[in-house]
C-alpha cells in the first residue's frame, strides 16, 4: 500500500480530510499528519474546535498560520501532499468584482503562506498540492482580470511544479449542491506526473485524456479549442503589468495546464451519465423539523418581495436618483434538482434573497436546517453538531465549506496516477 502523508492547511471542519479518507483504498491510503484552522478576529473558534472534536484533540493546531510558519515551523511535519481551501473572501461572490481585493487582500495574502511552506521545507517540500477556490481566482482582479491567478502560477512553477486546474460546479457530475470552484493540483519537479507533463508535445493532451482531472471529471470535446502563453517576469512585474493591455479579458480558461511557465489553457465541457443527487433527498421529515425554521404566515410577502424580480427608483444619500433592478430567483427552491450555492449567510429566521426555502408537504415554507446543509456538502450527518456551536454557527461553516465527494472524486483519480506503474 502506498500511504501518502497529508498536510491540510484552512481546514475548517475537515473537508479535506473526509474526503480523501473517503478515496483511500487498499492500494492508497491517504494519511492527514497535520492540520491548521484558526479564523481571525474571531474569539470562539468553532471550526476548530469541530475538528478537534471529530478528529482527536491533537488533530489540529488552532493557531494563525502565519505565526506558526514564522515561529513554529518544526511542528508542521513533512508530508506528500499539501491540500487546502486557501481563504476566499476577497474573491467571493458575495461582494462585487470590484471590490474585491485579490492577492493584496487581508485574506488573498495567505496564499504566501502556502508558497512559504512549499519554499521552507526546500528538498523535504511536498511531491503533490491539491488547492481549492472560487472561480473567480482565474479572472479577478477587475482592472488586470487574471493577475492572481499569474502570480500564484508563476510563484509555484518558480518552486519547481508544474501546475494543473479545473473548474468543476459539483452539481454537473451528480452532486446535491451546484458549487461552482476551481481546484488545483501541483505536481513537484521528478515526479512521474511532471515528467510525463514535460513529455508532451501537445499539452493539451493533459487536460482532455492523461490529467487527473479529466479522469475525475470527463468533458465533452477530446480536443478543445486551446491557447498557449508564458508568464514572464518577476512576481512584481506580474502584478504591475499583467493584462495590462486588455484588462477586462482573463487569458485563463476554465481548465489547463503549466510547467516552467508554459500555459495551455482551454474551455471544456462536462459530461456525465450517472446519477444526479437532488435538493429533495436530502431533505428530513417536515415532523422532525424545529418550529423555529419554519416562515410565519405573516412573514411569508417579506420573503416573496426579496425572493422576487424588481425594478425600482431608488435615491443615494446625496439626493442622486437611479433604478436598481434583479431577476427573480426559483421560490420556493426546486426539489428536483441540485440545490443552489449554500452561502454563509444561510442561517437566522430573518427574510433573504439567498437563504434556501422549502415548501413541505402540508404546504407550509421552511428554511434548512443544519443536518440538510451538512448533507448538501456531502458531510457526515452532525458533523458540525457541538455544544456551543449555535444552528446559524453551523449554517455559517456550511457556507465556508467544499462538497466533499468532489474532493474524493480527485483523491481517487489522482491515487490512480500514484500507483500506476
Amino acid at each position: 500500500m502506498k500511504k501518502i502523508k497529508v498536510v491540510e492547511l484552512f481546514a475548517g471542519v475537515g473537508g479535506f480530510r473526509i474526503g480523501l479518507d473517503g478515496a483511500s483504498s487498499d492500494k492508497c491510503k491517504y494519511e492527514t499528519v497535520w492540520a491548521s484552522q484558526w479564523e481571525p478576529s474571531t474569539v470562539k473558534q468553532h471550526a476548530a474546535e469541530i475538528y478537534a472534536a471529530r478528529f482527536g484533540e491533537d488533530s489540529v493546531s488552532n493557531e494563525n498560520i502565519e505565526t506558526v510558519i514564522e515561529k513554529k515551523f518544526d511542528t508542521i511535519p513533512d508530508h506528500n501532499l499539501l491540500v487546502g481551501g486557501f481563504p476566499c473572501q476577497d474573491y467571493s461572490v458575495a461582494s462585487t468584482l470590484m471590490r474585491s481585493k485579490g492577492l493584496v487582500g487581508k485574506k488573498g495574502v495567505l496564499f504566501w503562506s502556502i508558497y512559504n511552506i512549499l519554499k521552507l521545507k526546500g528538498d523535504k517540500a511536498p511531491d503533490y498540492l491539491f488547492l481549492e477556490n472560487v472561480d473567480r481566482l482565474l479572472k479577478s482582479p477587475a482592472k488586470q482580470r487574471g493577475k492572481d491567478f499569474a502570480v500564484m502560477l508563476s510563484a509555484l512553477s518558480d518552486l519547481g511544479y508544474a501546475i494543473e486546474w479545473r473548474v468543476v460546479n459539483a452539481a454537473d457530475y451528480g452532486f446535491p449542491q451546484r458549487r461552482r470552484r476551481v481546484f488545483i493540483l501541483g505536481y513537484k519537479k521528478g515526479t512521474k506526473a511532471y515528467e510525463q507533463i514535460k513529455k508532451l508535445e501537445n499539452k493539451v493532451d493533459w487536460i482532455t485524456k492523461k490529467g487527473v482531472f479529466v479522469d475525475a471529471f470527463p468533458i465533452e470535446a477530446e480536443q478543445p479549442m486551446h491557447k498557449e502563453f508564458i508568464i514572464e517576469g518577476s512576481q512584481v512585474e506580474i502584478t504591475n503589468n499583467f493584462s495590462s493591455n486588455k484588462p477586462t479579458l482573463s487569458p485563463f480558461d476554465n481548465a489547463g495546464v503549466m510547467l516552467d511557465r508554459e500555459v495551455t489553457t482551454a474551455h471544456v465541457l462536462p459530461s456525465y451519465d450517472g446519477p444526479y443527487k437532488t435538493l429533495g433527498d436530502v431533505l428530513i421529515d417536515e415532523k422532525d423539523v424545529p418550529e423555529e425554521f419554519f416562515i410565519p404566515e405573516a412573514k411569508l410577502k417579506e420573503w416573496q418581495y426579496l425572493k422576487g424580480a424588481k425594478k425600482e427608483e431608488r435615491k443615494t444619500a446625496d439626493g442622486h436618483v437611479y433604478y436598481y433592478s434583479e431577476g427573480a430567483m426559483t421560490f420556493p427552491d426546486a426539489v428536483d434538482r441540485a440545490s443552489r450555492t449554500i452561502i454563509t449567510g444561510e442561517g437566522g429566521a430573518g427574510a433573504s434573497r439567498f437563504k434556501h426555502v422549502v415548501k413541505t408537504p402540508s404546504g407550509r415554507y421552511r428554511r434548512l436546517v443544519p443536518l440538510e446543509l451538512e448533507r448538501l456538502d456531502m458531510f457526515p450527518d452532525n458533523h458540525t453538531k457541538l455544544d456551543g456551536v449555535s444552528d446559524g454557527k453551523r449554517a455559517f461553516i456550511a457556507g465556508n465549506a467544499l462538497v466533499v465527494g468532489a474532493i474524493q472524486k480527485v483523491g481517487e483519480s489522482l491515487s490512480k496516477k500514484l500507483t500506476a506503474r
